[in-house]
């Protein structure tokens, strides 16, 4: 997942310690009593969280392949009292506390590393090498910082179990598979996430943010991650000699119009107010200098926000690689194929309402300027999944900043280009991701559970 926020110098010190400021949101941002010994108890904890972060990093699996994190990780969960069930969704965990009656508040974090060999230099750094189930060998990383959402999950749900007379109603923890791929949320409520388990009313999680100062807290009300399409457009046309193209229909010309036109969709047929994005991100054809090959294959990413816009610009992409084609004399039998993937993540949408409340929490607790509005961003993300199988649910995703603060500096002075999630050279200020997504969830899910 890569993000498109702008580069934000934050001028608070970022430590975590619970200061209110005055002026926050007309909602319900009274505090919960006793939050600064959150702050406390997440610093004691930091050596080991540490050490778990270090091997969740050095140690980091495939999309679906997750079996080692998920077992280490409900081992945890047990340790602390939840009811816990493995294997749901795949290598899915979800574990459950009830605490009387009340909401039923979902914290999710992701499990899956990516097809990365990293280039950190980290002393902990990923040596795992594996092969993709293309049978690609590569090696593996946790580029995405799944590592310290998991490890900050851990904490959040050490925080809230030995607090129980603080809060009331039921706590619905999952680690999820395969966020990378865009299945493991579809995968999770299909396999009965919403009827196995109690059904929430509420839901929250965090991702690392490679845009933001380590400790700053990002927030966009409404739409915050995009729809994500993987399409494929193979053009067919009629191989020959490449000393005699009058003798064939030349796939690779056809593909290159077809990838010119494409750029309309968005510079003249959408709205510039509803963003969206068609990047053809590979062209493969042909195999030697002087032959027309056969076919030709495109393959795209596409990103929007609302449905209609996704489906305008799918249909857009059909109509265009048919209207090349005809233009081009490419009999009907030959007409370019065009197929989306079935690993399609829909838009990440925030309730304003809600995440406006959220905010307000979050800005009432923490130092002023750690808590920041962010715009959206066109990466994607599959936790949009649990408010679409159910909008009346609540739900909100927040950022937390991984850039240290002198590597911010330097960016903003232009002297350094900060590496991008997914980077083989991406490595979070992880202690201070860790330490402030603990105390921002544990603050929210003690409000939202509030006695």
């Amino acid at each position: 997942m890569r993000h498109a926020f702008n580069l934000i110098m934050a001028a608070a010190t970022f430590s975590s310690a619970a200061t209110a400021q005055t002026g926050a949101a007309p909602v319900d941002t009274s505090p919960v009593p006793q939050l600064n010994e959150i702050n406390a108890e997440i610093s004691r904890d930091m050596s080991g969280l540490m050490t778990l972060y270090r091997d969740l990093h050095a140690h980091p699996e495939l999309s679906e392949q997750e079996t080692a994190t998920a077992a280490k990780l409900a081992r945890r969960l047990r340790a602390m009292k939840f009811d816990v069930t493995e294997k749901v969704g795949g290598t899915g965990v979800v574990a459950v506390m009830k605490n009387g009656e009340g909401p039923v508040l979902l914290i999710r974090a992701d499990m899956d590393g990516l097809p990365v060999t990293e280039q950190t230099g980290l002393p902990f750094a990923s040596k795992v090498r594996t092969k993709t189930p293309d049978g690609i060998e590569t090696g593996v990383m946790h580029a995405c910082g799944h590592d310290t959402h998991m490890t900050a999950f851990i904490e959040t749900a050490h925080l809230l179990s030995s607090r129980k007379d603080r809060w009331r109603g039921t706590l619905v923890m999952i680690l999820q598979p395969a966020e990378e791929v865009g299945r493991g949320a579809r995968a999770m409520l299909d396999d009965g996430l919403y009827t196995r388990f109690p059904h929430p009313t509420h839901a929250i999680a965090f991702h690392d943010a490679a845009n933001l100062p380590a400790g700053v807290i990002g927030y966009t009300p409404g739409y915050t991650l995009a729809n994500v399409d993987s399409v494929d457009i193979v053009v067919r046309g009629t191989g020959g000699h490449g000393a005699y193209p009058q003798t064939a229909k030349d796939p690779i010309v056809l593909g290159a119009r077809i990838v010119g036109a494409l750029q309309t969709l968005v510079s003249r047929e959408q709205d510039p107010l509803d963003p969206a994005v068609v990047t053809v991100g590979s062209f493969v054809g042909g195999a030697k200098h002087n032959i027309i090959p056969d076919e030709a294959k495109l393959l795209l990413t596409v990103r929007s926000y609302s449905d209609g816009t996704r489906e305008r610009l799918i249909q857009g992409i059909k109509r265009i690689a048919r209207g090349e084609a005809i233009a081009a004399g490419v009999p009907d039998d030959r007409m370019p194929i065009v197929s989306v993937k079935d690993e399609f993540t829909p838009a990440a949408y925030n309730p304003p309402a809600f995440a406006n409340e959220m905010a307000g929490l979050l800005k009432a607790h923490f130092p002023e300027g750690r808590v920041i509005a962010t715009k959206p961003s066109m990466g994607g993300e599959d936790f949009g999944r649990y408010y679409r199988a159910d909008k009346n649910l609540n739900s909100f995703i927040f950022w937390v900043g991984g850039v240290p603060a002198d590597q911010m500096a330097k960016a903003a002075a232009g002297q350094l280009a900060l590496p991008s999630l997914h980077s083989p050279f991406w490595a979070p200020e992880a202690d201070k991701v860790i330490a402030t997504a603990s105390e921002a969830m544990t603050v929210l899910a003690l409000n939202i559970l509030k006695r």
